[in-house]
């Protein structure tokens, strides 16, 4: 079932920490940790976990401490970040945060990275940062790549992280596939429903990328959604809470708990969110086996990236789990 496209890319998961009706936030957490050692199992490349402040439907607000967590409980599998937020911090203290991680877990943390300041002008008031603060995201990521390589004009050194060698990766959004190309450094692109213009950004990038000391040609990974299950609307129902809580978000400006699937179904919603629901539900990769490898190929040959991250997020984490694991014997033929 397997072709040869697959079969020679790399597959990970990104978890947001999505926290769900009914479930208390720190349950989200340990979920993480837990999906963390099954990745590992199925043969995942890496696991990934997400920066977010003052939003209740994501329990994950200080990356580089779950991803401790995630290392601890891990032995192989590569964790990082998917991104810490680089314009909501020093990039001293980033630098030593992820030195601290690669000194306690060496050869295996990745360091992803964003521009985005906060949703909302609350949360970007209470970080003290403002809208502006992502134009400067090519010096701050000049200014922490220095501190790993004992650059820094003022005379200080980053410890542990000076002399380590921890992966950056850009997280490509707006101009961002720009940035990554001419600091030479890997990307992450999506998301996979917008096709041409995920398209634009990869050549964009491969046009523009300059060799670093951190990458010698470009290295492309694609994210979006991917759901794997028995019948198409089992799968179909795995995007459902998330389709839902997007749609909840562009109308009441509020990012909410993942709720059941069954009970979103009957909800009676207004034309607009019903509209927005349903575009929500269109264009991720989902399906059965069969037909998420053929739609996988397919993404696969357009853009030659090199990996997928899968950033799935539902209500029903045992279904989830049943998802990844149909994905993992899809990717990973053998085990």
């Amino acid at each position: 079932m397997s072709s040869t496209v697959i079969a020679r890319t790399r597959f990970s998961l990104l978890d947001r920490s999505r926290t769900r009706e009914g479930h208390p936030p720190a349950e989200a957490l340990r979920d993480t940790v837990a999906l963390a050692r099954e990745a590992e199992a199925l043969g995942y490349h890496r696991l990934w976990v997400s920066e977010h402040h003052g939003v209740p439907g994501v329990a994950g607000s200080a990356p580089t401490v779950l991803a401790a967590a995630v290392a601890a409980a891990t032995r192989t599998i590569r964790v990082g970040t998917g991104g810490v937020m680089l314009p909501n911090h020093r990039p001293l203290v980033v630098a030593e945060q992820f030195g601290v991680l690669e000194s306690l877990f060496p050869g295996r943390i990745d360091m992803g990275l964003g521009r985005s300041v906060g949703f909302t002008d609350g949360v970007r008031k209470a970080l003290g940062r403002d809208k502006d603060d992502a134009g400067d995201f090519a010096a701050q990521l000049g200014e922490l790549l220095g501190w790993f390589a004992g650059t820094s004009p003022t005379g200080v050194r980053a410890r542990p992280a000076e002399g380590l060698r921890v992966p950056p990766f850009v997280l490509a959004m707006g101009e961002g596939a720009q940035i990554a190309a001419r600091a030479g450094l890997p990307m992450v692109i999506g998301d996979l429903r917008g096709r041409e213009k995920m398209l634009r950004g990869i050549d964009r990038y491969r046009s523009l990328f300059r060799p670093s000391p951190w990458a010698s040609e470009p290295y492309v990974v694609i994210s979006g959604t991917v759901a794997v299950a028995g019948t198409e609307q089992e799968a179909r129902r795995l995007l459902v809470p998330e389709a839902w809580s997007m749609a909840y978000a562009r109308t009441h400006g509020t990012f909410p708990p993942l709720a059941p699937a069954e009970e979103i179904e009957t909800r009676p919603m207004t034309a607009k969110e019903r509209d927005l629901y349903e575009s929500g539900l269109a264009g991720h990769i989902a399906g059965t086996a069969d037909r998420v490898a053929h739609e996988l190929e397919t993404v696969l040959k357009e853009t030659g990236a090199d990996e997928v991250l899968v950033t799935t997020s539902s209500h029903d984490r045992t279904a989830l789990l049943d998802s990844f694991r149909r994905l993992a014997a899809l990717v990973t033929p053998g085990r």
